[in-house]
């Protein structure tokens, strides 16, 4: 295993993140530490300024030491608009080895859009999207459609520059908020481009001033889970941030409950753009991206193969990161999931649920025992806490929800509600009984395993009546196991699907 060390120095905040490369192209962050250093806050001769200079040295000797401390493999360095536009880049660039030893590669435009991309196409299963970085010196606008990137601008001003640009001390915030969204307007109304793009085409937000933007909604809301990735925000909502934030002081902001301090005097430029960007295009929602420039660097690390093509079981592919992480026997859960499906499309003629159900069930059975890394007895209990707050990639909040609320119903005869009643915003009470049903069918595919051998090929069901019929068959050796652990869940399956179970 190596472990690496991934330094993004960007023009409003210098970032580490320490993943642990698994076998097999996977990985998984076990630290990350950020530092405010506002490189893009430039003399007016276009050189960075010494107190910033000495903040950005000041942040990578502390990561330096971090990564010492966390036995580090190996560092890489990257740095984006700010060093990339500085005309001190050269003396920058050797400042900072000198002082520090880490050596910074500076990413060119494309580079740096590409990278955002990777993060974006290797964990959401959005297949045609509009994806906004907005950093401090510059913001990115990349299209892409099944997979192919389209078109990419960096537009020349980011959060950090728009406010220099735009503030005056004794002008009101709300007159700073207007100027900045004229003339973000106008700059888009110059990319023909936009003009072009398919209706259905979805609106991806990446970087902390969209993680912000999350956070607050999310607090507003009493949004029941702590997860930013895959976060849906509607137009009506931001609309209502943007104009309670816009008008208010520098210190208010600051107190404004999941707004970073670092961020607060920056962030309404922030919003202004996204403001100008919402009305442009007219887009009713916004998806937040949890992976960016980082993620996706390091994807294209610990993926090769995402250098050439994305990764095309995005839930797959996170489900294993996380049977890797924990040791979990993936034979074993691969069989529960087979046998899974062969129970959901048998028994559809009593469910009548949709084919969208399979991936919760896909969840639910991959991570079934992942609670058994915490504790065996109740592990049920524990799997539902890992899958509730595991952030998996390629999968809805209100499916990763159902997921977790159908192995917490795996060995209980009745669910206490009161569990689960902050999530009503989440599940509909249909959601609730198809849960139920879910996870009889995955209690059922567990017992049909018990053994972990793969004894049970193949599962057909007759209904008959009040009564389910179904046939297994071996690969020739003996079930006795399987077929006792069943007939133990006949009683739930009659509670929930209200007809009795006989195997033969």
């Amino acid at each position: 295993m190596e472990r690496v060390g991934f330094i993004d120095l960007g023009s409003n905040t210098a970032r580490l993140v320490i993943i642990d490369i698994l076998d097999g192209g996977y990985y998984v962050v076990v630290n990350e530490m950020k530092e405010a250093v506002r490189l893009g806050d430039m003399e007016k001769d276009g050189t960075l300024k010494t107190q910033r200079v000495v903040q950005a040295i000041a942040a990578l000797k502390i990561f330096k030491k971090t990564c010492e401390c966390n036995k580090v493999d190996k560092i890489i360095a990257v740095a984006t608009a700010a060093v990339r536009q500085a005309r001190s880049q050269k003396a920058f660039l050797n400042d900072v080895f000198v002082a520090t030893g880490i050596k910074l590669r500076v990413l060119s435009e494309s580079e740096e859009a590409n990278y955002v991309y990777q993060g974006v196409i290797n964990s959401m299963e959005i297949p045609k999207g509009i994806i906004m970085e907005i950093g401090g010196g510059s913001t990115k606008l990349i299209y892409y459609n099944r997979r192919n990137i389209l078109k990419e601008t960096i537009l020349p001003f980011g959060s950090v520059s728009l406010n220099e640009m735009f503030h005056v001390d004794e002008e009101k915030p709300e007159e700073q908020a207007h100027k900045i969204e004229e003339y973000v307007k106008s700059q888009l109304e110059q990319l023909d481009w936009l003009k072009e793009v398919d209706p259905d085409v979805q609106f991806i937000g990446v970087g902390g001033s969209f993680r912000s933007l999350s956070k607050i909604s999310r607090k507003i809301k009493k949004y029941p889970l702590d997860m930013v990735h895959n976060y849906q925000l509607s137009r009506t909502d931001f609309y209502n941030i943007y104009d309670m934030i816009k008008v208010l002081d520098l210190d208010k902001k600051m107190k404004i409950k999941g707004m970073s301090t670092a961020r607060a005097d920056v962030f309404p430029c922030a919003l202004s753009v996204i403001k100008a960007f919402v009305d442009h295009m007219d887009y009713q929602v916004i998806t937040t991206s949890g992976c960016g420039l980082r993620e996706g660097y390091m994807f294209n690390y610990a993926v090769p193969q995402t250098l050439e093509k994305p990764i095309s079981d995005i839930l797959g592919h996170s489900l294993n990161t996380y049977s890797k992480h924990l040791g979990l026997d993936t034979v074993h859960s691969e069989q529960v999931f087979n046998l899974c499906i062969q129970l959901f499309r048998q028994l559809r003629v009593l469910h009548k649920f949709p084919r969208a159900y399979v991936r919760v069930l896909r969840v639910a059975a991959l991570m079934h025992e992942s609670g058994k890394c915490f504790k065996f007895f109740n592990y049920q209990k524990h799997s539902s806490y890992m899958i509730l707050h595991s952030n998996i990639y390629g999968i809805a909040h209100k499916d990763l929800v159902l997921a977790a609320f159908v192995s917490d119903m795996f060995n209980k005869d009745e669910i206490n509600m009161n569990d689960w009643v902050k999530y009503k915003e989440l599940l509909t009470e249909e959601d609730v009984e198809a849960g139920k049903k879910l996870a009889v069918i995955l209690k059922l595919a567990v017992a049909l395993d018990r053994s972990r051998s793969a004894v049970i090929t193949e599962i057909n069901c007759d209904v008959l009546g009040d009564s389910v019929i179904m046939k297994t068959e071996t690969d020739g050796n003996d079930n006795m196991l399987e077929f006792k652990e069943a007939m133990s869940v006949a009683s739930d399956f009659r509670r929930v699907f209200k007809k009795n179970l006989e195997i033969l």
